[in-house]
């Protein structure tokens, strides 16, 4: 069974990058052009993990993560924001996994960021199995 990654942007070109990245990789797709639809995208389907915008219409992605973080099935769900470099993360944005910029080479970032998360989820599954 292939992980399922939900990517949220409002800018159709990082999606299409986000996206091709992911499923590259392996990973099935799902989108969402703000944190309300992806909100309805989650009451379908399961994600993997969850890469988002923080600047978007309607939903925020800091009004999505706190959604995501307020609920059980989504809570654990590791997220990669996106940020353009000028707005940087807030405080209450550290909720995040990983952090990435439009303005860099979002592959790489990527590349780097499921890298850690990886690493991350399987010293979480030595700790959660012993």
């Amino acid at each position: 069974m292939s992980k399922v990654a939900l990517v949220v942007d409002d800018s159709m070109l990082v999606r299409y990058t986000v996206c091709r990245f992911l499923e590259e990789r392996g990973y099935e797709v799902e989108c969402a052009v703000n944190g309300s639809d992806a909100l309805e995208v989650l009451a379908r389907r399961r994600a993997d993990l969850i890469v988002t915008d923080m600047q978007m219409p309607k939903m925020s992605g800091s009004e999505f993560i706190t959604v995501l973080k307020s609920e059980p099935a989504t809570a654990a769900v590791p997220i990669i924001v996106i940020t353009g470099r000028a707005s940087g993360l807030c405080e209450g944005d550290r909720r995040a996994d990983f952090a990435i910029s439009k303005d860099i080479d979002v592959d790489t970032q990527l590349e780097k960021a499921l890298t850690v998360l990886g690493a991350n989820a399987s010293a979480r599954g030595q700790v959660a199995s012993s």
